[in-house]
């Protein structure tokens, strides 16, 4: 039977692209119960285990995952000019150390629903961002209204099971901030796809995260031994650093900067809006937690929201990057 390579290249450019924004989101949310438990020593802490920092959680996370993509890519160490070195670094800061040291902060101020929520705001942002800087590229009317349908449904998942309302602005703040930094890094890594490949920026993502992270840790009053932390954190603390490597950092950032090079900013970011629901899901098989019915209710509308918003679009004809 004759292979039909024309459908063969439709599945890659349009199917792909979307699951791999499904994983990497999937990861993304994962990685919320996984960063509870090595900042807790543990689902249920044990004295044995050492609790990280938010720096510490971070730099463990990502200086590990660093090495081991630069086993795989280190060919080329610098880019082009002077210039892109330095977006490359604004990438380090905006989707590595200020992002995620804010966000692991943000989890000990305040509820990790409001820093699921907040953070969920990225493709709002994103939206508003690309609106104000590139008129060629402004979404159309049908991206904003999935946008807004989605985000209701966002906060029906966070609501679910909530009992009572706690306003604590240090941690909202700080985890609000997350969601500039992440629309700030899907834009420069949006003009950075046009030069490199998804490895090169991811490796240099990281490398410049680490770099900008480590002078954190003079604000921290005690650091934690690395061979105490790795000796005596198995399974549930090395085993949610090895996820943490692997799945959030290695492969949900590489298939993130290959989704926005294929569906550009704006239809990749709104994916973000799944990134609660798949914290909710984890956080009922795992911890136990349960699910309302206007937690179903969002998932519901979180779907229907990425589906209206893509439809509406190719239905009146807006390209979408």
């Amino acid at each position: 039977m004759p292979v039909n390579f024309r459908s063969s290249k439709s599945f890659t450019s349009l199917i792909l692209p979307h699951l791999g924004a499904l994983v990497a989101v999937t990861c993304w949310g994962l990685s919320f119960v996984a960063t509870k438990v090595i900042m807790e020593g543990g689902v249920e802490p044990d004295p044995g285990n050492i609790p990280l920092t938010p720096t510490e959680a971070y730099l463990y996370r990502f200086a590990f995952a660093y090495l081991v993509i630069l086993i795989v890519s280190h060919k080329r160490l610098f880019c082009n000019n002077v210039k892109d070195e330095m977006l490359m670094l604004l990438c380090g800061l905006s989707s590595g150390s200020i992002y995620f040291i804010a966000e692991n902060t943000a989890l000990q101020f305040t509820y990790t629903s409001n820093v699921s929520l907040l953070s969920a705001t990225s493709p709002l942002v994103t939206v508003l961002i690309i609106g104000l800087l590139y008129r060629s590229e402004r979404p159309g009317r049908g991206m904003i209204i999935g946008s807004i349908v989605a985000f209701v449904g966002v906060t029906c998942v966070i609501l679910n099971s909530a009992t009572s309302i706690d306003i604590k602005p240090i941690g909202d703040l700080l985890a609000l901030s997350t969601a500039f930094c992440w629309a700030l890094y899907s834009l420069v890594v949006k003009n950075l796809n046009v030069v490199y490949d998804a490895m090169f920026i991811t490796r240099k993502t990281f490398f410049y995260g680490v770099v900008t992270a480590i002078p954190f840790l003079l604000f921290e009053p005690t650091i934690a031994n690395p061979v105490d932390v790795i000796t005596h954190g198995w399974p549930t603390v090395d085993g949610s650093l090895i996820f943490l490597i692997i799945g959030p950092s290695l492969i949900a950032f590489y298939l993130w900067a290959v989704t926005i090079k294929k569906l550009g900013a704006v239809v990749s970011n709104n994916y973000m809006y799944l990134q609660p629901v798949v914290t909710v899901i984890a956080s009922a098989l795992l911890l136990g937690e349960k699910i309302s019915v206007l937690g179903y209710t969002g998932f519901i509308m979180i779907l229907f929201g990425l589906w209206l918003g893509y439809f509406l679009e190719k239905r009146s004809g807006v390209r979408m990057k």
